[in-house]
């Protein structure tokens, strides 16, 4: 009699290993959406400052993300703040360094008067010679009686150690611009050499610039001659004694540094 071989009936349990794995993989999305929203919320704050910066720097205007104006930050108020203390200390500066320069000048124009007039005094043309500081320059006049005979603009042979001597000083202080300026009288001039006023008195301030610059540690460059014939007078014309003292060559150092911004140029001697 033949056995029937009977197959066990096993119960199947569901496999359960999977769940470990899922869990974790639940745990890392969890994780990665808490980062994604963490950085999203930092990034929006940060769009939020930079949008009202931008807004309030460029117009004032309200920003991206809000409505009301976005008002200045306090660095801002602070760096503006900063900006006029600067230009204000940049200014104090400036005018501290102008003071220095203008005392400076100040200085080398009243030593240069002194030894003018110690000329002067030492040689006794005191008649002949002057001497003047004021806001623009320092002026030495010479009567034309020095320097020329009527009518003529050549030096005369014993006033040409003036000029030399006058040329000395001056280079002393070779930065300044030096201008010689030759005057007349009102009396027209009738001669072969001149036809006018005029060309009497630019001539002599020209050729006694010359002689001026023969001392070759003078700069040409800083050196003009200018001729104003009678229209500058010192005196009046009535006189003898006032058209002599019209009759003159005058040599101004120009001042670099001055106070007076209206002035543009020379200052001719006043009536």
């Amino acid at each position: 009699m033949s056995k029937k071989t009977r197959h066990e009936e096993h119960e199947e349990h569901a496999d359960e290993s999977w769940l470990l794995p899922y869990s974790d993989l639940m745990t890392l999305l969890v994780a990665l959406f808490i980062v994604m929203y963490s950085m999203s919320a930092t990034d929006a704050k940060k769009f939020e400052e930079m949008s009202q910066a931008f807004s309030s720097a460029l117009n004032g205007g309200t920003g991206i993300l809000e409505e009301r104006a976005a008002m200045p930050s306090k660095t801002q108020e602070d760096l503006g703040k900063n900006d006029k203390m600067g230009s204000s200390t940049s200014k104090k500066a400036e005018e501290a360094e102008m003071a220095k320069l203008r005392q400076k000048e100040q200085e080398d124009l009243e030593k240069l008067k002194k030894q003018f007039d110690q000329y002067i005094k030492s040689n006794g043309l005191t008649d002949l010679l002057s001497t003047k500081l004021n806001q623009s320059q320092l002026m030495i006049t010479i009567s034309d009686n020095a320097l020329f005979a009527s009518g003529q603009a050549i030096v005369k042979d014993d006033s040409r150690q003036l000029a030399k001597s006058i040329s000395t000083m001056l280079q002393q202080f070779p930065d300044y611009d030096v201008v010689v300026q030759g005057h007349t009288d009102d009396i027209p001039i009738s001669n072969s050499n001149y036809s006018s006023n005029w060309d009497l008195s630019a001539d002599r301030a020209l050729q006694f610039m010359k002689i001026l610059l023969q001392n070759t540690n003078l700069n040409p460059r800083k050196f003009s001659a200018i001729g104003y014939g009678e229209y500058h007078p010192i005196s009046d014309n009535d006189t003898a004694t006032g058209r002599s003292k019209n009759r003159r060559v005058e040599v101004s150092i120009i001042r670099k540094y001055q106070e007076t911004k209206e002035f543009t140029g020379i200052v001719p001697s006043a009536e």
